[in-house]
C-alpha cells in the first residue's frame, strides 16, 4: 500500500461516513494534493494515498471487506471473489484510476475535479482533455531531490570523482560524483535522473548537490585567488631572501625583496585556481614577520647596538612627545 494509514484517516471521514462525504473528502484532496497543482515534494505521495484510499471506501463492496479485514489485513490485496478483478492494492496512477478493472473511480469525477483544477471549459463528459491530463500527471517526472557535500579542498581545486554520503528519501546512501576543475564554495551540480523516481511512468528527477569546500592546513581562497601565510625573520625580511613555498600546483622559489615590510602581499601570477574552462587565478604569499624568541645574551646586544643606528620608523609631531 501507498501509505501505512487508515483509509479513513487519509480521507479525514469516520467509519461511518456516508458516500457522499467520503467523495466530497476525496474531490477536496485531490484537488489539494494533485501534483499539476500543488509543487510540494509530499504532494505526489499524498495524492496516491487519497487516490488508493477513495479507491476501496468508494466502493461499498470493497468497502464492506475492508472494514471486516481492517487495514492490515488488506495489504495483500482483495480476497478473492470480492474484487478480484481490480487491482491489486497500492498500484494507483492516472492510469488505471477510473479505468477497466473494477476501480471505484468514476471517469465523471476526474473530468470535474481536472474542470475546478484546470479552470472553465473542461466539462463533466470532455474525455479528451481528461485523459490529456491523466497521461500529463502518469508521465510527470518526479521530483527533484536536494543534498549538501563537503568535498575537500584538494579535490575541489584539481576535480575529479568522489564518493560521498547524501541524504535522500528519508535514508543516507553512498553515491560516486564528478567534480569539476576549481569547483567552489555553493556550486550546484545537477545529476540526471538520480533524484525521486516519478509516481506513474515518467522518468525520475535529478539529484542536485550543493557544494561546501572543507578548509586547508595552509592555503585560502578567494574566488580564483589562493593565499598563504608566508613567516619570515626579521633578517629575511629586512636584507631579502629566497624561500621555497608551496603552491596548489608544488612548490616554487619566491624572491622576497629586501624591506618587505609585514603584511606585504607577494604576488605568483597564474598559480591559483585553474577552472574547467582554462580560467587561471593568482597565488599571494602574505607576509608575516616573526620576531626570535629566546636570543642569547650576544645576539640581544647586536640587535639593540643595531636599533641605536637605525632610523625610527615612526616619522612626524604626532610620534613625539
Amino acid at each position: 500500500m501507498a501509505t501505512g494509514d487508515d483509509f479513513y484517516k487519509v480521507l479525514g471521514v469516520a467509519r461511518n461516513a456516508s458516500q457522499d462525504e467520503i467523495k466530497s473528502a476525496y474531490r477536496r484532496l485531490a484537488r489539494q494534493y494533485h501534483p499539476d497543482v500543488n509543487k510540494d515534494p509530499d504532494a505526489q505521495k499524498r495524492f496516491t494515498s487519497v487516490q488508493e484510499a477513495y479507491d476501496v471506501l468508494g466502493d461499498e463492496e470493497k468497502r464492506r471487506v475492508y472494514d471486516q479485514v481492517g487495514h492490515s489485513g488488506f495489504g495483500g490485496g482483495f480476497p478473492r471473489g470480492a474484487g478480484a478483478g481490480g487491482p491489486r492494492a497500492g498500484t494507483y496512477t492516472w492510469s488505471n484510476v477510473g479505468g477497466p478493472g473494477g476501480s471505484s473511480v468514476d471517469p465523471d469525477d476526474v473530468s470535474s475535479i481536472f474542470e475546478e483544477v484546470f479552470g472553465a471549459g473542461f466539462g463533466p463528459r470532455g474525455r479528451t482533455r481528461a485523459h490529456s491530463a491523466r497521461q500529463r500527471s502518469r508521465n510527470a517526472r518526479g521530483a527533484d531531490a536536494e543534498s549538501e557535500v563537503t568535498v575537500p579542498f584538494d579535490v575541489a581545486l584539481r576535480g575529479g570523482a568522489q564518493t560521498v554520503r547524501i541524504r535522500r528519501g528519508g535514508g543516507a546512501q553512498t553515491v560516486e560524483i564528478t567534480i569539476p576543475k576549481g569547483a567552489s564554495e555553493g556550486q550546484r551540480l545537477r545529476i540526471r535522473g538520480a533524484g525521486q523516481p516519478s509516481a506513474g511512468a515518467g522518468p525520475p528527477g535529478d539529484l542536485i548537490i550543493t557544494l561546501r569546500i572543507g578548509p586547508h592546513p595552509l592555503f585560502r581562497r578567494d574566488g580564483l585567488d589562493v593565499s598563504i601565510d608566508l613567516p619570515l625573520t626579521i633578517v629575511e625580511a629586512t636584507v631579502g631572501a629566497t624561500i621555497p613555498v608551496p603552491t596548489p600546483s608544488g612548490s616554487v622559489d619566491l624572491t622576497v625583496p629586501a624591506a618587505t615590510a609585514g603584511g606585504s602581499r607577494l604576488r605568483i601570477k597564474g598559480r591559483g585556481v585553474e577552472t574547467e574552462d582554462g580560467r587561471r587565478g593568482d597565488f599571494y604569499a602574505i607576509v608575516r614577520v616573526i620576531p626570535p624568541k629566546d636570543l642569547s645574551a650576544a645576539d640581544e646586544r647586536v640587535l639593540r647596538d643595531l636599533a641605536t643606528r637605525l632610523p625610527s620608523p615612526r616619522s612626524g609631531p604626532e610620534w613625539k612627545k
